[in-house]
């Protein structure tokens, strides 16, 4: 038995953001694995969306919920009496936060906050991976990678936001589960979890890259490129949330020695700029065009990286996929869904997809 499906198999796992791009997938991954998980979140943030698309909502106790409602996320949960908790409901656009700055911070802190004042409150949890970005850090567009221990900042409300999500959980570790009284004052395991820009089938967020390059391609429409020279640490989205897992098996068998702060990007040549993303995406897709248009007072960065030197050595993680590859599988999942032959078994192809990165 695989090391993952040995350490979630039966197990209790509550995910909130379940109905999103990362947390479906996530869903689909656990309950492959064999655990039993109960998703709190919204309806999903988009129509079409990968949550209704993947019928997930009868294998799962699917709750509707604001991770801003104290109360109803910490009700759930007492039902539940879940073994871990994985954080990944959020705001989560830039551009988005310059327009509701207020929301931003609410949904993405206070939201965090909640989760682990949740934890702290249920005493059946063992282990958190509170999921937060890479853009937590402090950017100094430098061309080598943040490793963990860098600062936090962020120039935008959202990158802001995370950055406070890091503080938070942090100070929630130091205060209430520090990993030198583990055993003795408490038995939880909390980490955070930091990636990049993910991509894979059944994302149509907006102002997202590959789904904004998909509309636009399905409707026969040029693409419309707002930065193309800012370069982004691209990976698939089944990289990270391999990570994720990793992380949180390690915090249920070993508890303290896993907890922190842990990055989970794309090898060096992970970094391509947004033009390059978009020439490929219409090459694989075999017809299309772009052109560029102003940002206009949004800043956006030019340039970030991880260093996962860390989650390397201690958690044994790599990423599976190269940017091309990670491309390749993306494009493929949008045309089985824009196909009526290949949409019928869309499902079987996305788990055999987490069944190959496993393997």
């Amino acid at each position: 038995m695989h090391l993952l499906e040995q350490n979630y198999r039966d197990k209790k796992v509550f995910l909130s953001g379940h109905t999103g791009f990362k947390g479906t997938w996530l869903s689909l991954w656990l309950q492959w694995l064999g655990a039993k998980v109960m998703g709190y979140s919204l309806d999903p943030p988009s129509m079409p969306n990968m949550f209704e698309t993947m019928n997930v909502a009868p294998k799962l106790a699917h709750i509707r919920g604001d991770v801003r409602d104290f109360n109803k996320l910490s009700e759930a949960a007492a039902r539940f009496e879940p073994d871990i908790v994985f954080h990944l409901a959020a705001q989560p656009l830039v551009r988005l936060s310059y327009k509701n700055p207020r929301l931003t911070y609410d949904v993405n802190v206070m939201g965090t906050v909640n989760t682990l004042e949740m934890v702290r409150n249920t005493p059946s949890v063992r282990a958190a991976v509170i999921v937060t970005s890479d853009k937590c850090y402090e950017n100094r567009e430098w061309v080598w990678g943040y490793r963990e221990d860098e600062p936090m900042g962020g120039r935008d409300p959202y990158s802001s936001s995370k950055g406070c999500c890091e503080l938070v959980t942090s100070a929630f570790l130091r205060s209430f589960f520090p990993p030198e009284e583990y055993g003795r004052t408490h038995n939880v395991a909390i980490a955070s979890a930091r990636a990049g820009n993910v991509i894979g089938g059944g994302d149509w967020g907006g102002d997202r890259l590959v789904p904004d390059c998909i509309r636009a391609l399905t409707r026969d429409e040029e693409i419309v490129l707002r930065s193309p020279d800012s370069v982004r640490p691209w990976q698939h989205v089944l990289d990270p949330l391999g990570g994720y897992l990793a992380l949180g098996s390690l915090l249920l068998t070993d508890g303290p020695r896993f907890a922190g702060a842990w990055n989970f990007g794309p090898s060096e040549n992970g970094a391509w700029s947004v033009k390059e993303v978009v020439s490929e995406v219409i090459r694989l897709w075999g017809k299309g065009g772009y052109r560029v248009e102003s940002t206009g007072n949004a800043h956006e960065a030019h340039l970030l990286k991880l260093d996962c030197s860390k989650a390397g050595k201690y958690l044994g993680w790599r990423p599976r996929y190269d940017v091309k590859t990670a491309l390749a599988m993306t494009v493929e999942w949008y045309r089985r869904f824009y196909s009526d032959e290949g949409k019928a078994t869309l499902r079987d192809f996305t788990v055999d997809q987490i069944a190959a990165h496993v393997r």
